[in-house]
């Protein structure tokens, strides 16, 4: 079987749930094609994953949209990301979290830092062992 065929659950109440959270995803990604910071293709991959569950048209858009689909397609399968997403990711990543522990908590208690850190360690360590394009 395909990657590609959706696995449309039977519920219609779980189908329309996949739906809405997978256009929640989808509103969120658009968002952040403009907005520094915010990552697209992760909220798209949400996106791919909730409309494989409910929809195989918006499966198939997500999959073959010409900004973002081919990262999409490529994970869905297991091809990985190429180099240059990764080395953007891993930049962006840990600028923001060492701006956000220098600047945006320094009041904040010592665990909320450590927290912030070990998430973008988490993070750094998934996307490191992806296979790389």
């Amino acid at each position: 079987m395909s990657p590609h065929t959706a696995q449309i659950k039977t519920s219609k109440t779980a189908r329309i749930s996949w739906l809405v959270a997978g256009c929640i995803s989808v509103c969120i990604g658009f968002i952040g094609i403009i907005v520094p910071g915010l990552p697209t293709t992760v909220f798209m991959l949400i996106a791919a994953a909730c409309f494989y569950r409910s929809s195989q048209r918006f499966y198939d858009w997500v999959i073959s949209h010409k900004l973002f689909g081919h990262y999409v397609k490529n994970y869905r399968e297991g091809k990985g990301m190429p180099k240059r997403a990764k080395v953007v990711a891993f930049l962006f990543m840990w600028g923001f979290v060492l701006f956000a522990v220098a600047f945006g908590i320094p009041d904040h208690p010592l665990w909320a830092k450590i927290l912030a850190s070990l998430t973008a360690t988490t993070g750094t360590g998934y996307i490191a062992t992806l296979p790389t394009l």
